[in-house]
Order: C-alpha cells, then structure tokens, then sequence
C-alpha cells in the first residue's frame, strides 16, 4: 500500500500536467472499482480545469474550477500514466502497469502548454477508489485524519495529547491515521528505529504524568519528519510495483535501515545488534533489540 512518500511522489510527478488542464471528456471502461464510481461522473468533469493537485494523508486531491474535489486513492496497485507522452524531466508518478485490460477511466485533457493528454487511470486488483465530493469538509475519507507529520501541526506537544494514557502498542498507534495522517508500516518502522523506541513499548508512556511530551516524544517526532523528508527527495520505494515515470524505480528502499532486514546488523554505530521481525497485529515490524529496547 503505498504511503505518504509515494502518493506525494505521484502528486509531485502529475501536478505539471495537470494544473490549469481543463477536463475534455472522461470514459468509464468499468462501473465500480473497491466501490462504485459515480455513473455522473463524466457529465460532472466534463469543462472542468484542475486547479490544484493535492494531496491529504494517503489521498489525491484533484481540485476543480466549480469547486468540487475529485478524490483518489491508489489502493495497491493504482497508478496513473499519460498514453502516448513522453517526460522531458524524470519526474517521478506511481506507474506499475500498462496493461490496458487494467485501464478503467481515461481522461482527455487539453492543457494551456504541454497540450492533448490523455491520463489514464490503471488498477490491477481494483483496491483503489476515486470519488467527488462538493465539499473536502463533508467527504468521510478526510474526516478525523491526525495531522500531517510534514506540517507544523505535527509536534510533540500535539502528539502527546494523543497519546496520554494509551497503552496500545506504539507502532499500531503510529499506524493509526487519527493520530498522525498518512504514515504506513515501512515508515514507521523506519521511523522508530531512528528515535530507538520498541514497537511495543506502550504508547502513553512517552507523555509524563503531567501531560506533557517526553524526551523521548521529541525523539520520535524527528524520526517521522526525518525518514519521510528523505523518502520523498529520493522518489519513494519500490515494493512490487512503485516506478517512476521514466520507467525507475523510487529509492528510498536502498535506504532502509531496519524494514525487511531481519537477521542483518543493526546499522546504529556502534550498535552490536541484529534486526529482528516480529508481527503486530498481521503486520511485520523490524526491529532492533538492542538499540531499541522495551
């Protein structure tokens, strides 16, 4: 499923192409995806111009000039890709497939400089979801997500508000998109591996009994920064099916320091442990016992 550093990657890559494009015709190859497609949506996008790609959490946010907002989700296997285009810059957009039995909507851009695009939008196992809503306030998907951990309303103090007196394990709880919006399992394994905190140490106990964040909290919240600002500059990571838009890879798995790295020594200087795997809740966590101890 990808996270934060790979749907920003693909905002990133189709935010050029599609910013001030206006929205010629849409075509549904299929009736449903995880859930049924709006059978108004061509009627609704039709004479529309994009006005900004956003991104909230794990989420696309295609903003219209009627002042809807097309909402995605890429699942794990959707990507988008533009038929019959070529990229002058190697920017990076989530492009697993171009099988065109998985093509289920393609929209017909005219764009004020790059010209007739044709976007298409390809999902193999169908897990993603696209929808639109008059309103981002009132759509359900956005609705309680935590902060951005990229944002200033990421810190410890505001985390530690959340995390006073919970005693679920710290990994489910990073895990949780109402406490901190759009970190998955591979980061936040990376994440607390860089603030040496367990995965299972017991949420609340980084808040002192005043309330207040811990050493320790300060410790996590320059982890989570850290680990996502890197992963973003290096295009994400490629587990299965993330590519670039030049036919790359993202890169950020060359980098990971504990995520599918069991049995391998623990890269902390000076550090003499090796990282270990264990499951959480159908998940895998890696880890390392020594410089992460409980």
């Amino acid at each position: 499923m990808p996270e934060l550093p790979e749907v920003e990657t693909v905002r990133r890559g189709l935010a050029p192409y599609l910013e001030g494009a206006r929205i010629e015709a849409v075509r549904l190859n299929r009736a449903d995806l995880r859930f049924a497609l709006p059978a108004s949506l061509p009627a609704e996008l039709a004479g529309q111009v994009v006005d900004s790609v956003g991104r909230r959490a794990k989420y696309l946010l295609f903003r219209l000039s009627g002042g809807k907002t097309l909402l995605s989700h890429l699942g794990m296997t959707g990507s988008y890709r533009f038929a019959d285009f070529a990229y002058k810059d190697p920017s990076r957009y989530y492009e697993p497939s171009q099988n065109e039995k998985h093509d289920h909507l393609v929209f017909e851009l005219n764009h004020p400089v790059h010209g007739r695009l044709r976007l298409i939008y390809n999902d193999a196992r169908r897990f993603g979801f696209i929808d639109l809503f008059a309103r981002e306030e009132d759509c359900p998907y956005l609705a309680g997500l935590g902060p951005e951990p990229l944002g200033n309303d990421f810190n410890a103090a505001g985390l530690a508000q959340r995390l006073r007196g919970r005693t679920a394990p710290l990994k489910a709880v990073l895990l949780d998109q109402r406490v901190v919006a759009g970190i998955g399992n591979i980061y936040a394994s990376e994440a607390l591996w860089r603030a040496h905190l367990h995965p299972e140490l017991a949420a609340g106990r980084l808040v002192r009994k005043d309330g207040a964040p811990g050493r320790r909290l300060d410790d996590l919240v320059h982890g989570v920064r850290a680990v996502l600002i890197e992963a973003v500059e290096a295009g994400g990571s490629t587990l299965r099916d993330f590519r670039a838009a030049d036919g790359g890879p993202g890169y950020f798995q060359h980098h990971f320091a504990v995520y599918d790295r069991a049995g391998e020594p623990c890269p902390t200087p000076g550090c003499s442990g090796v990282i270990r795997r264990i499951v959480q809740s159908g998940r895998s966590s890696f880890f390392c016992p020594v410089c992460q101890k409980r």
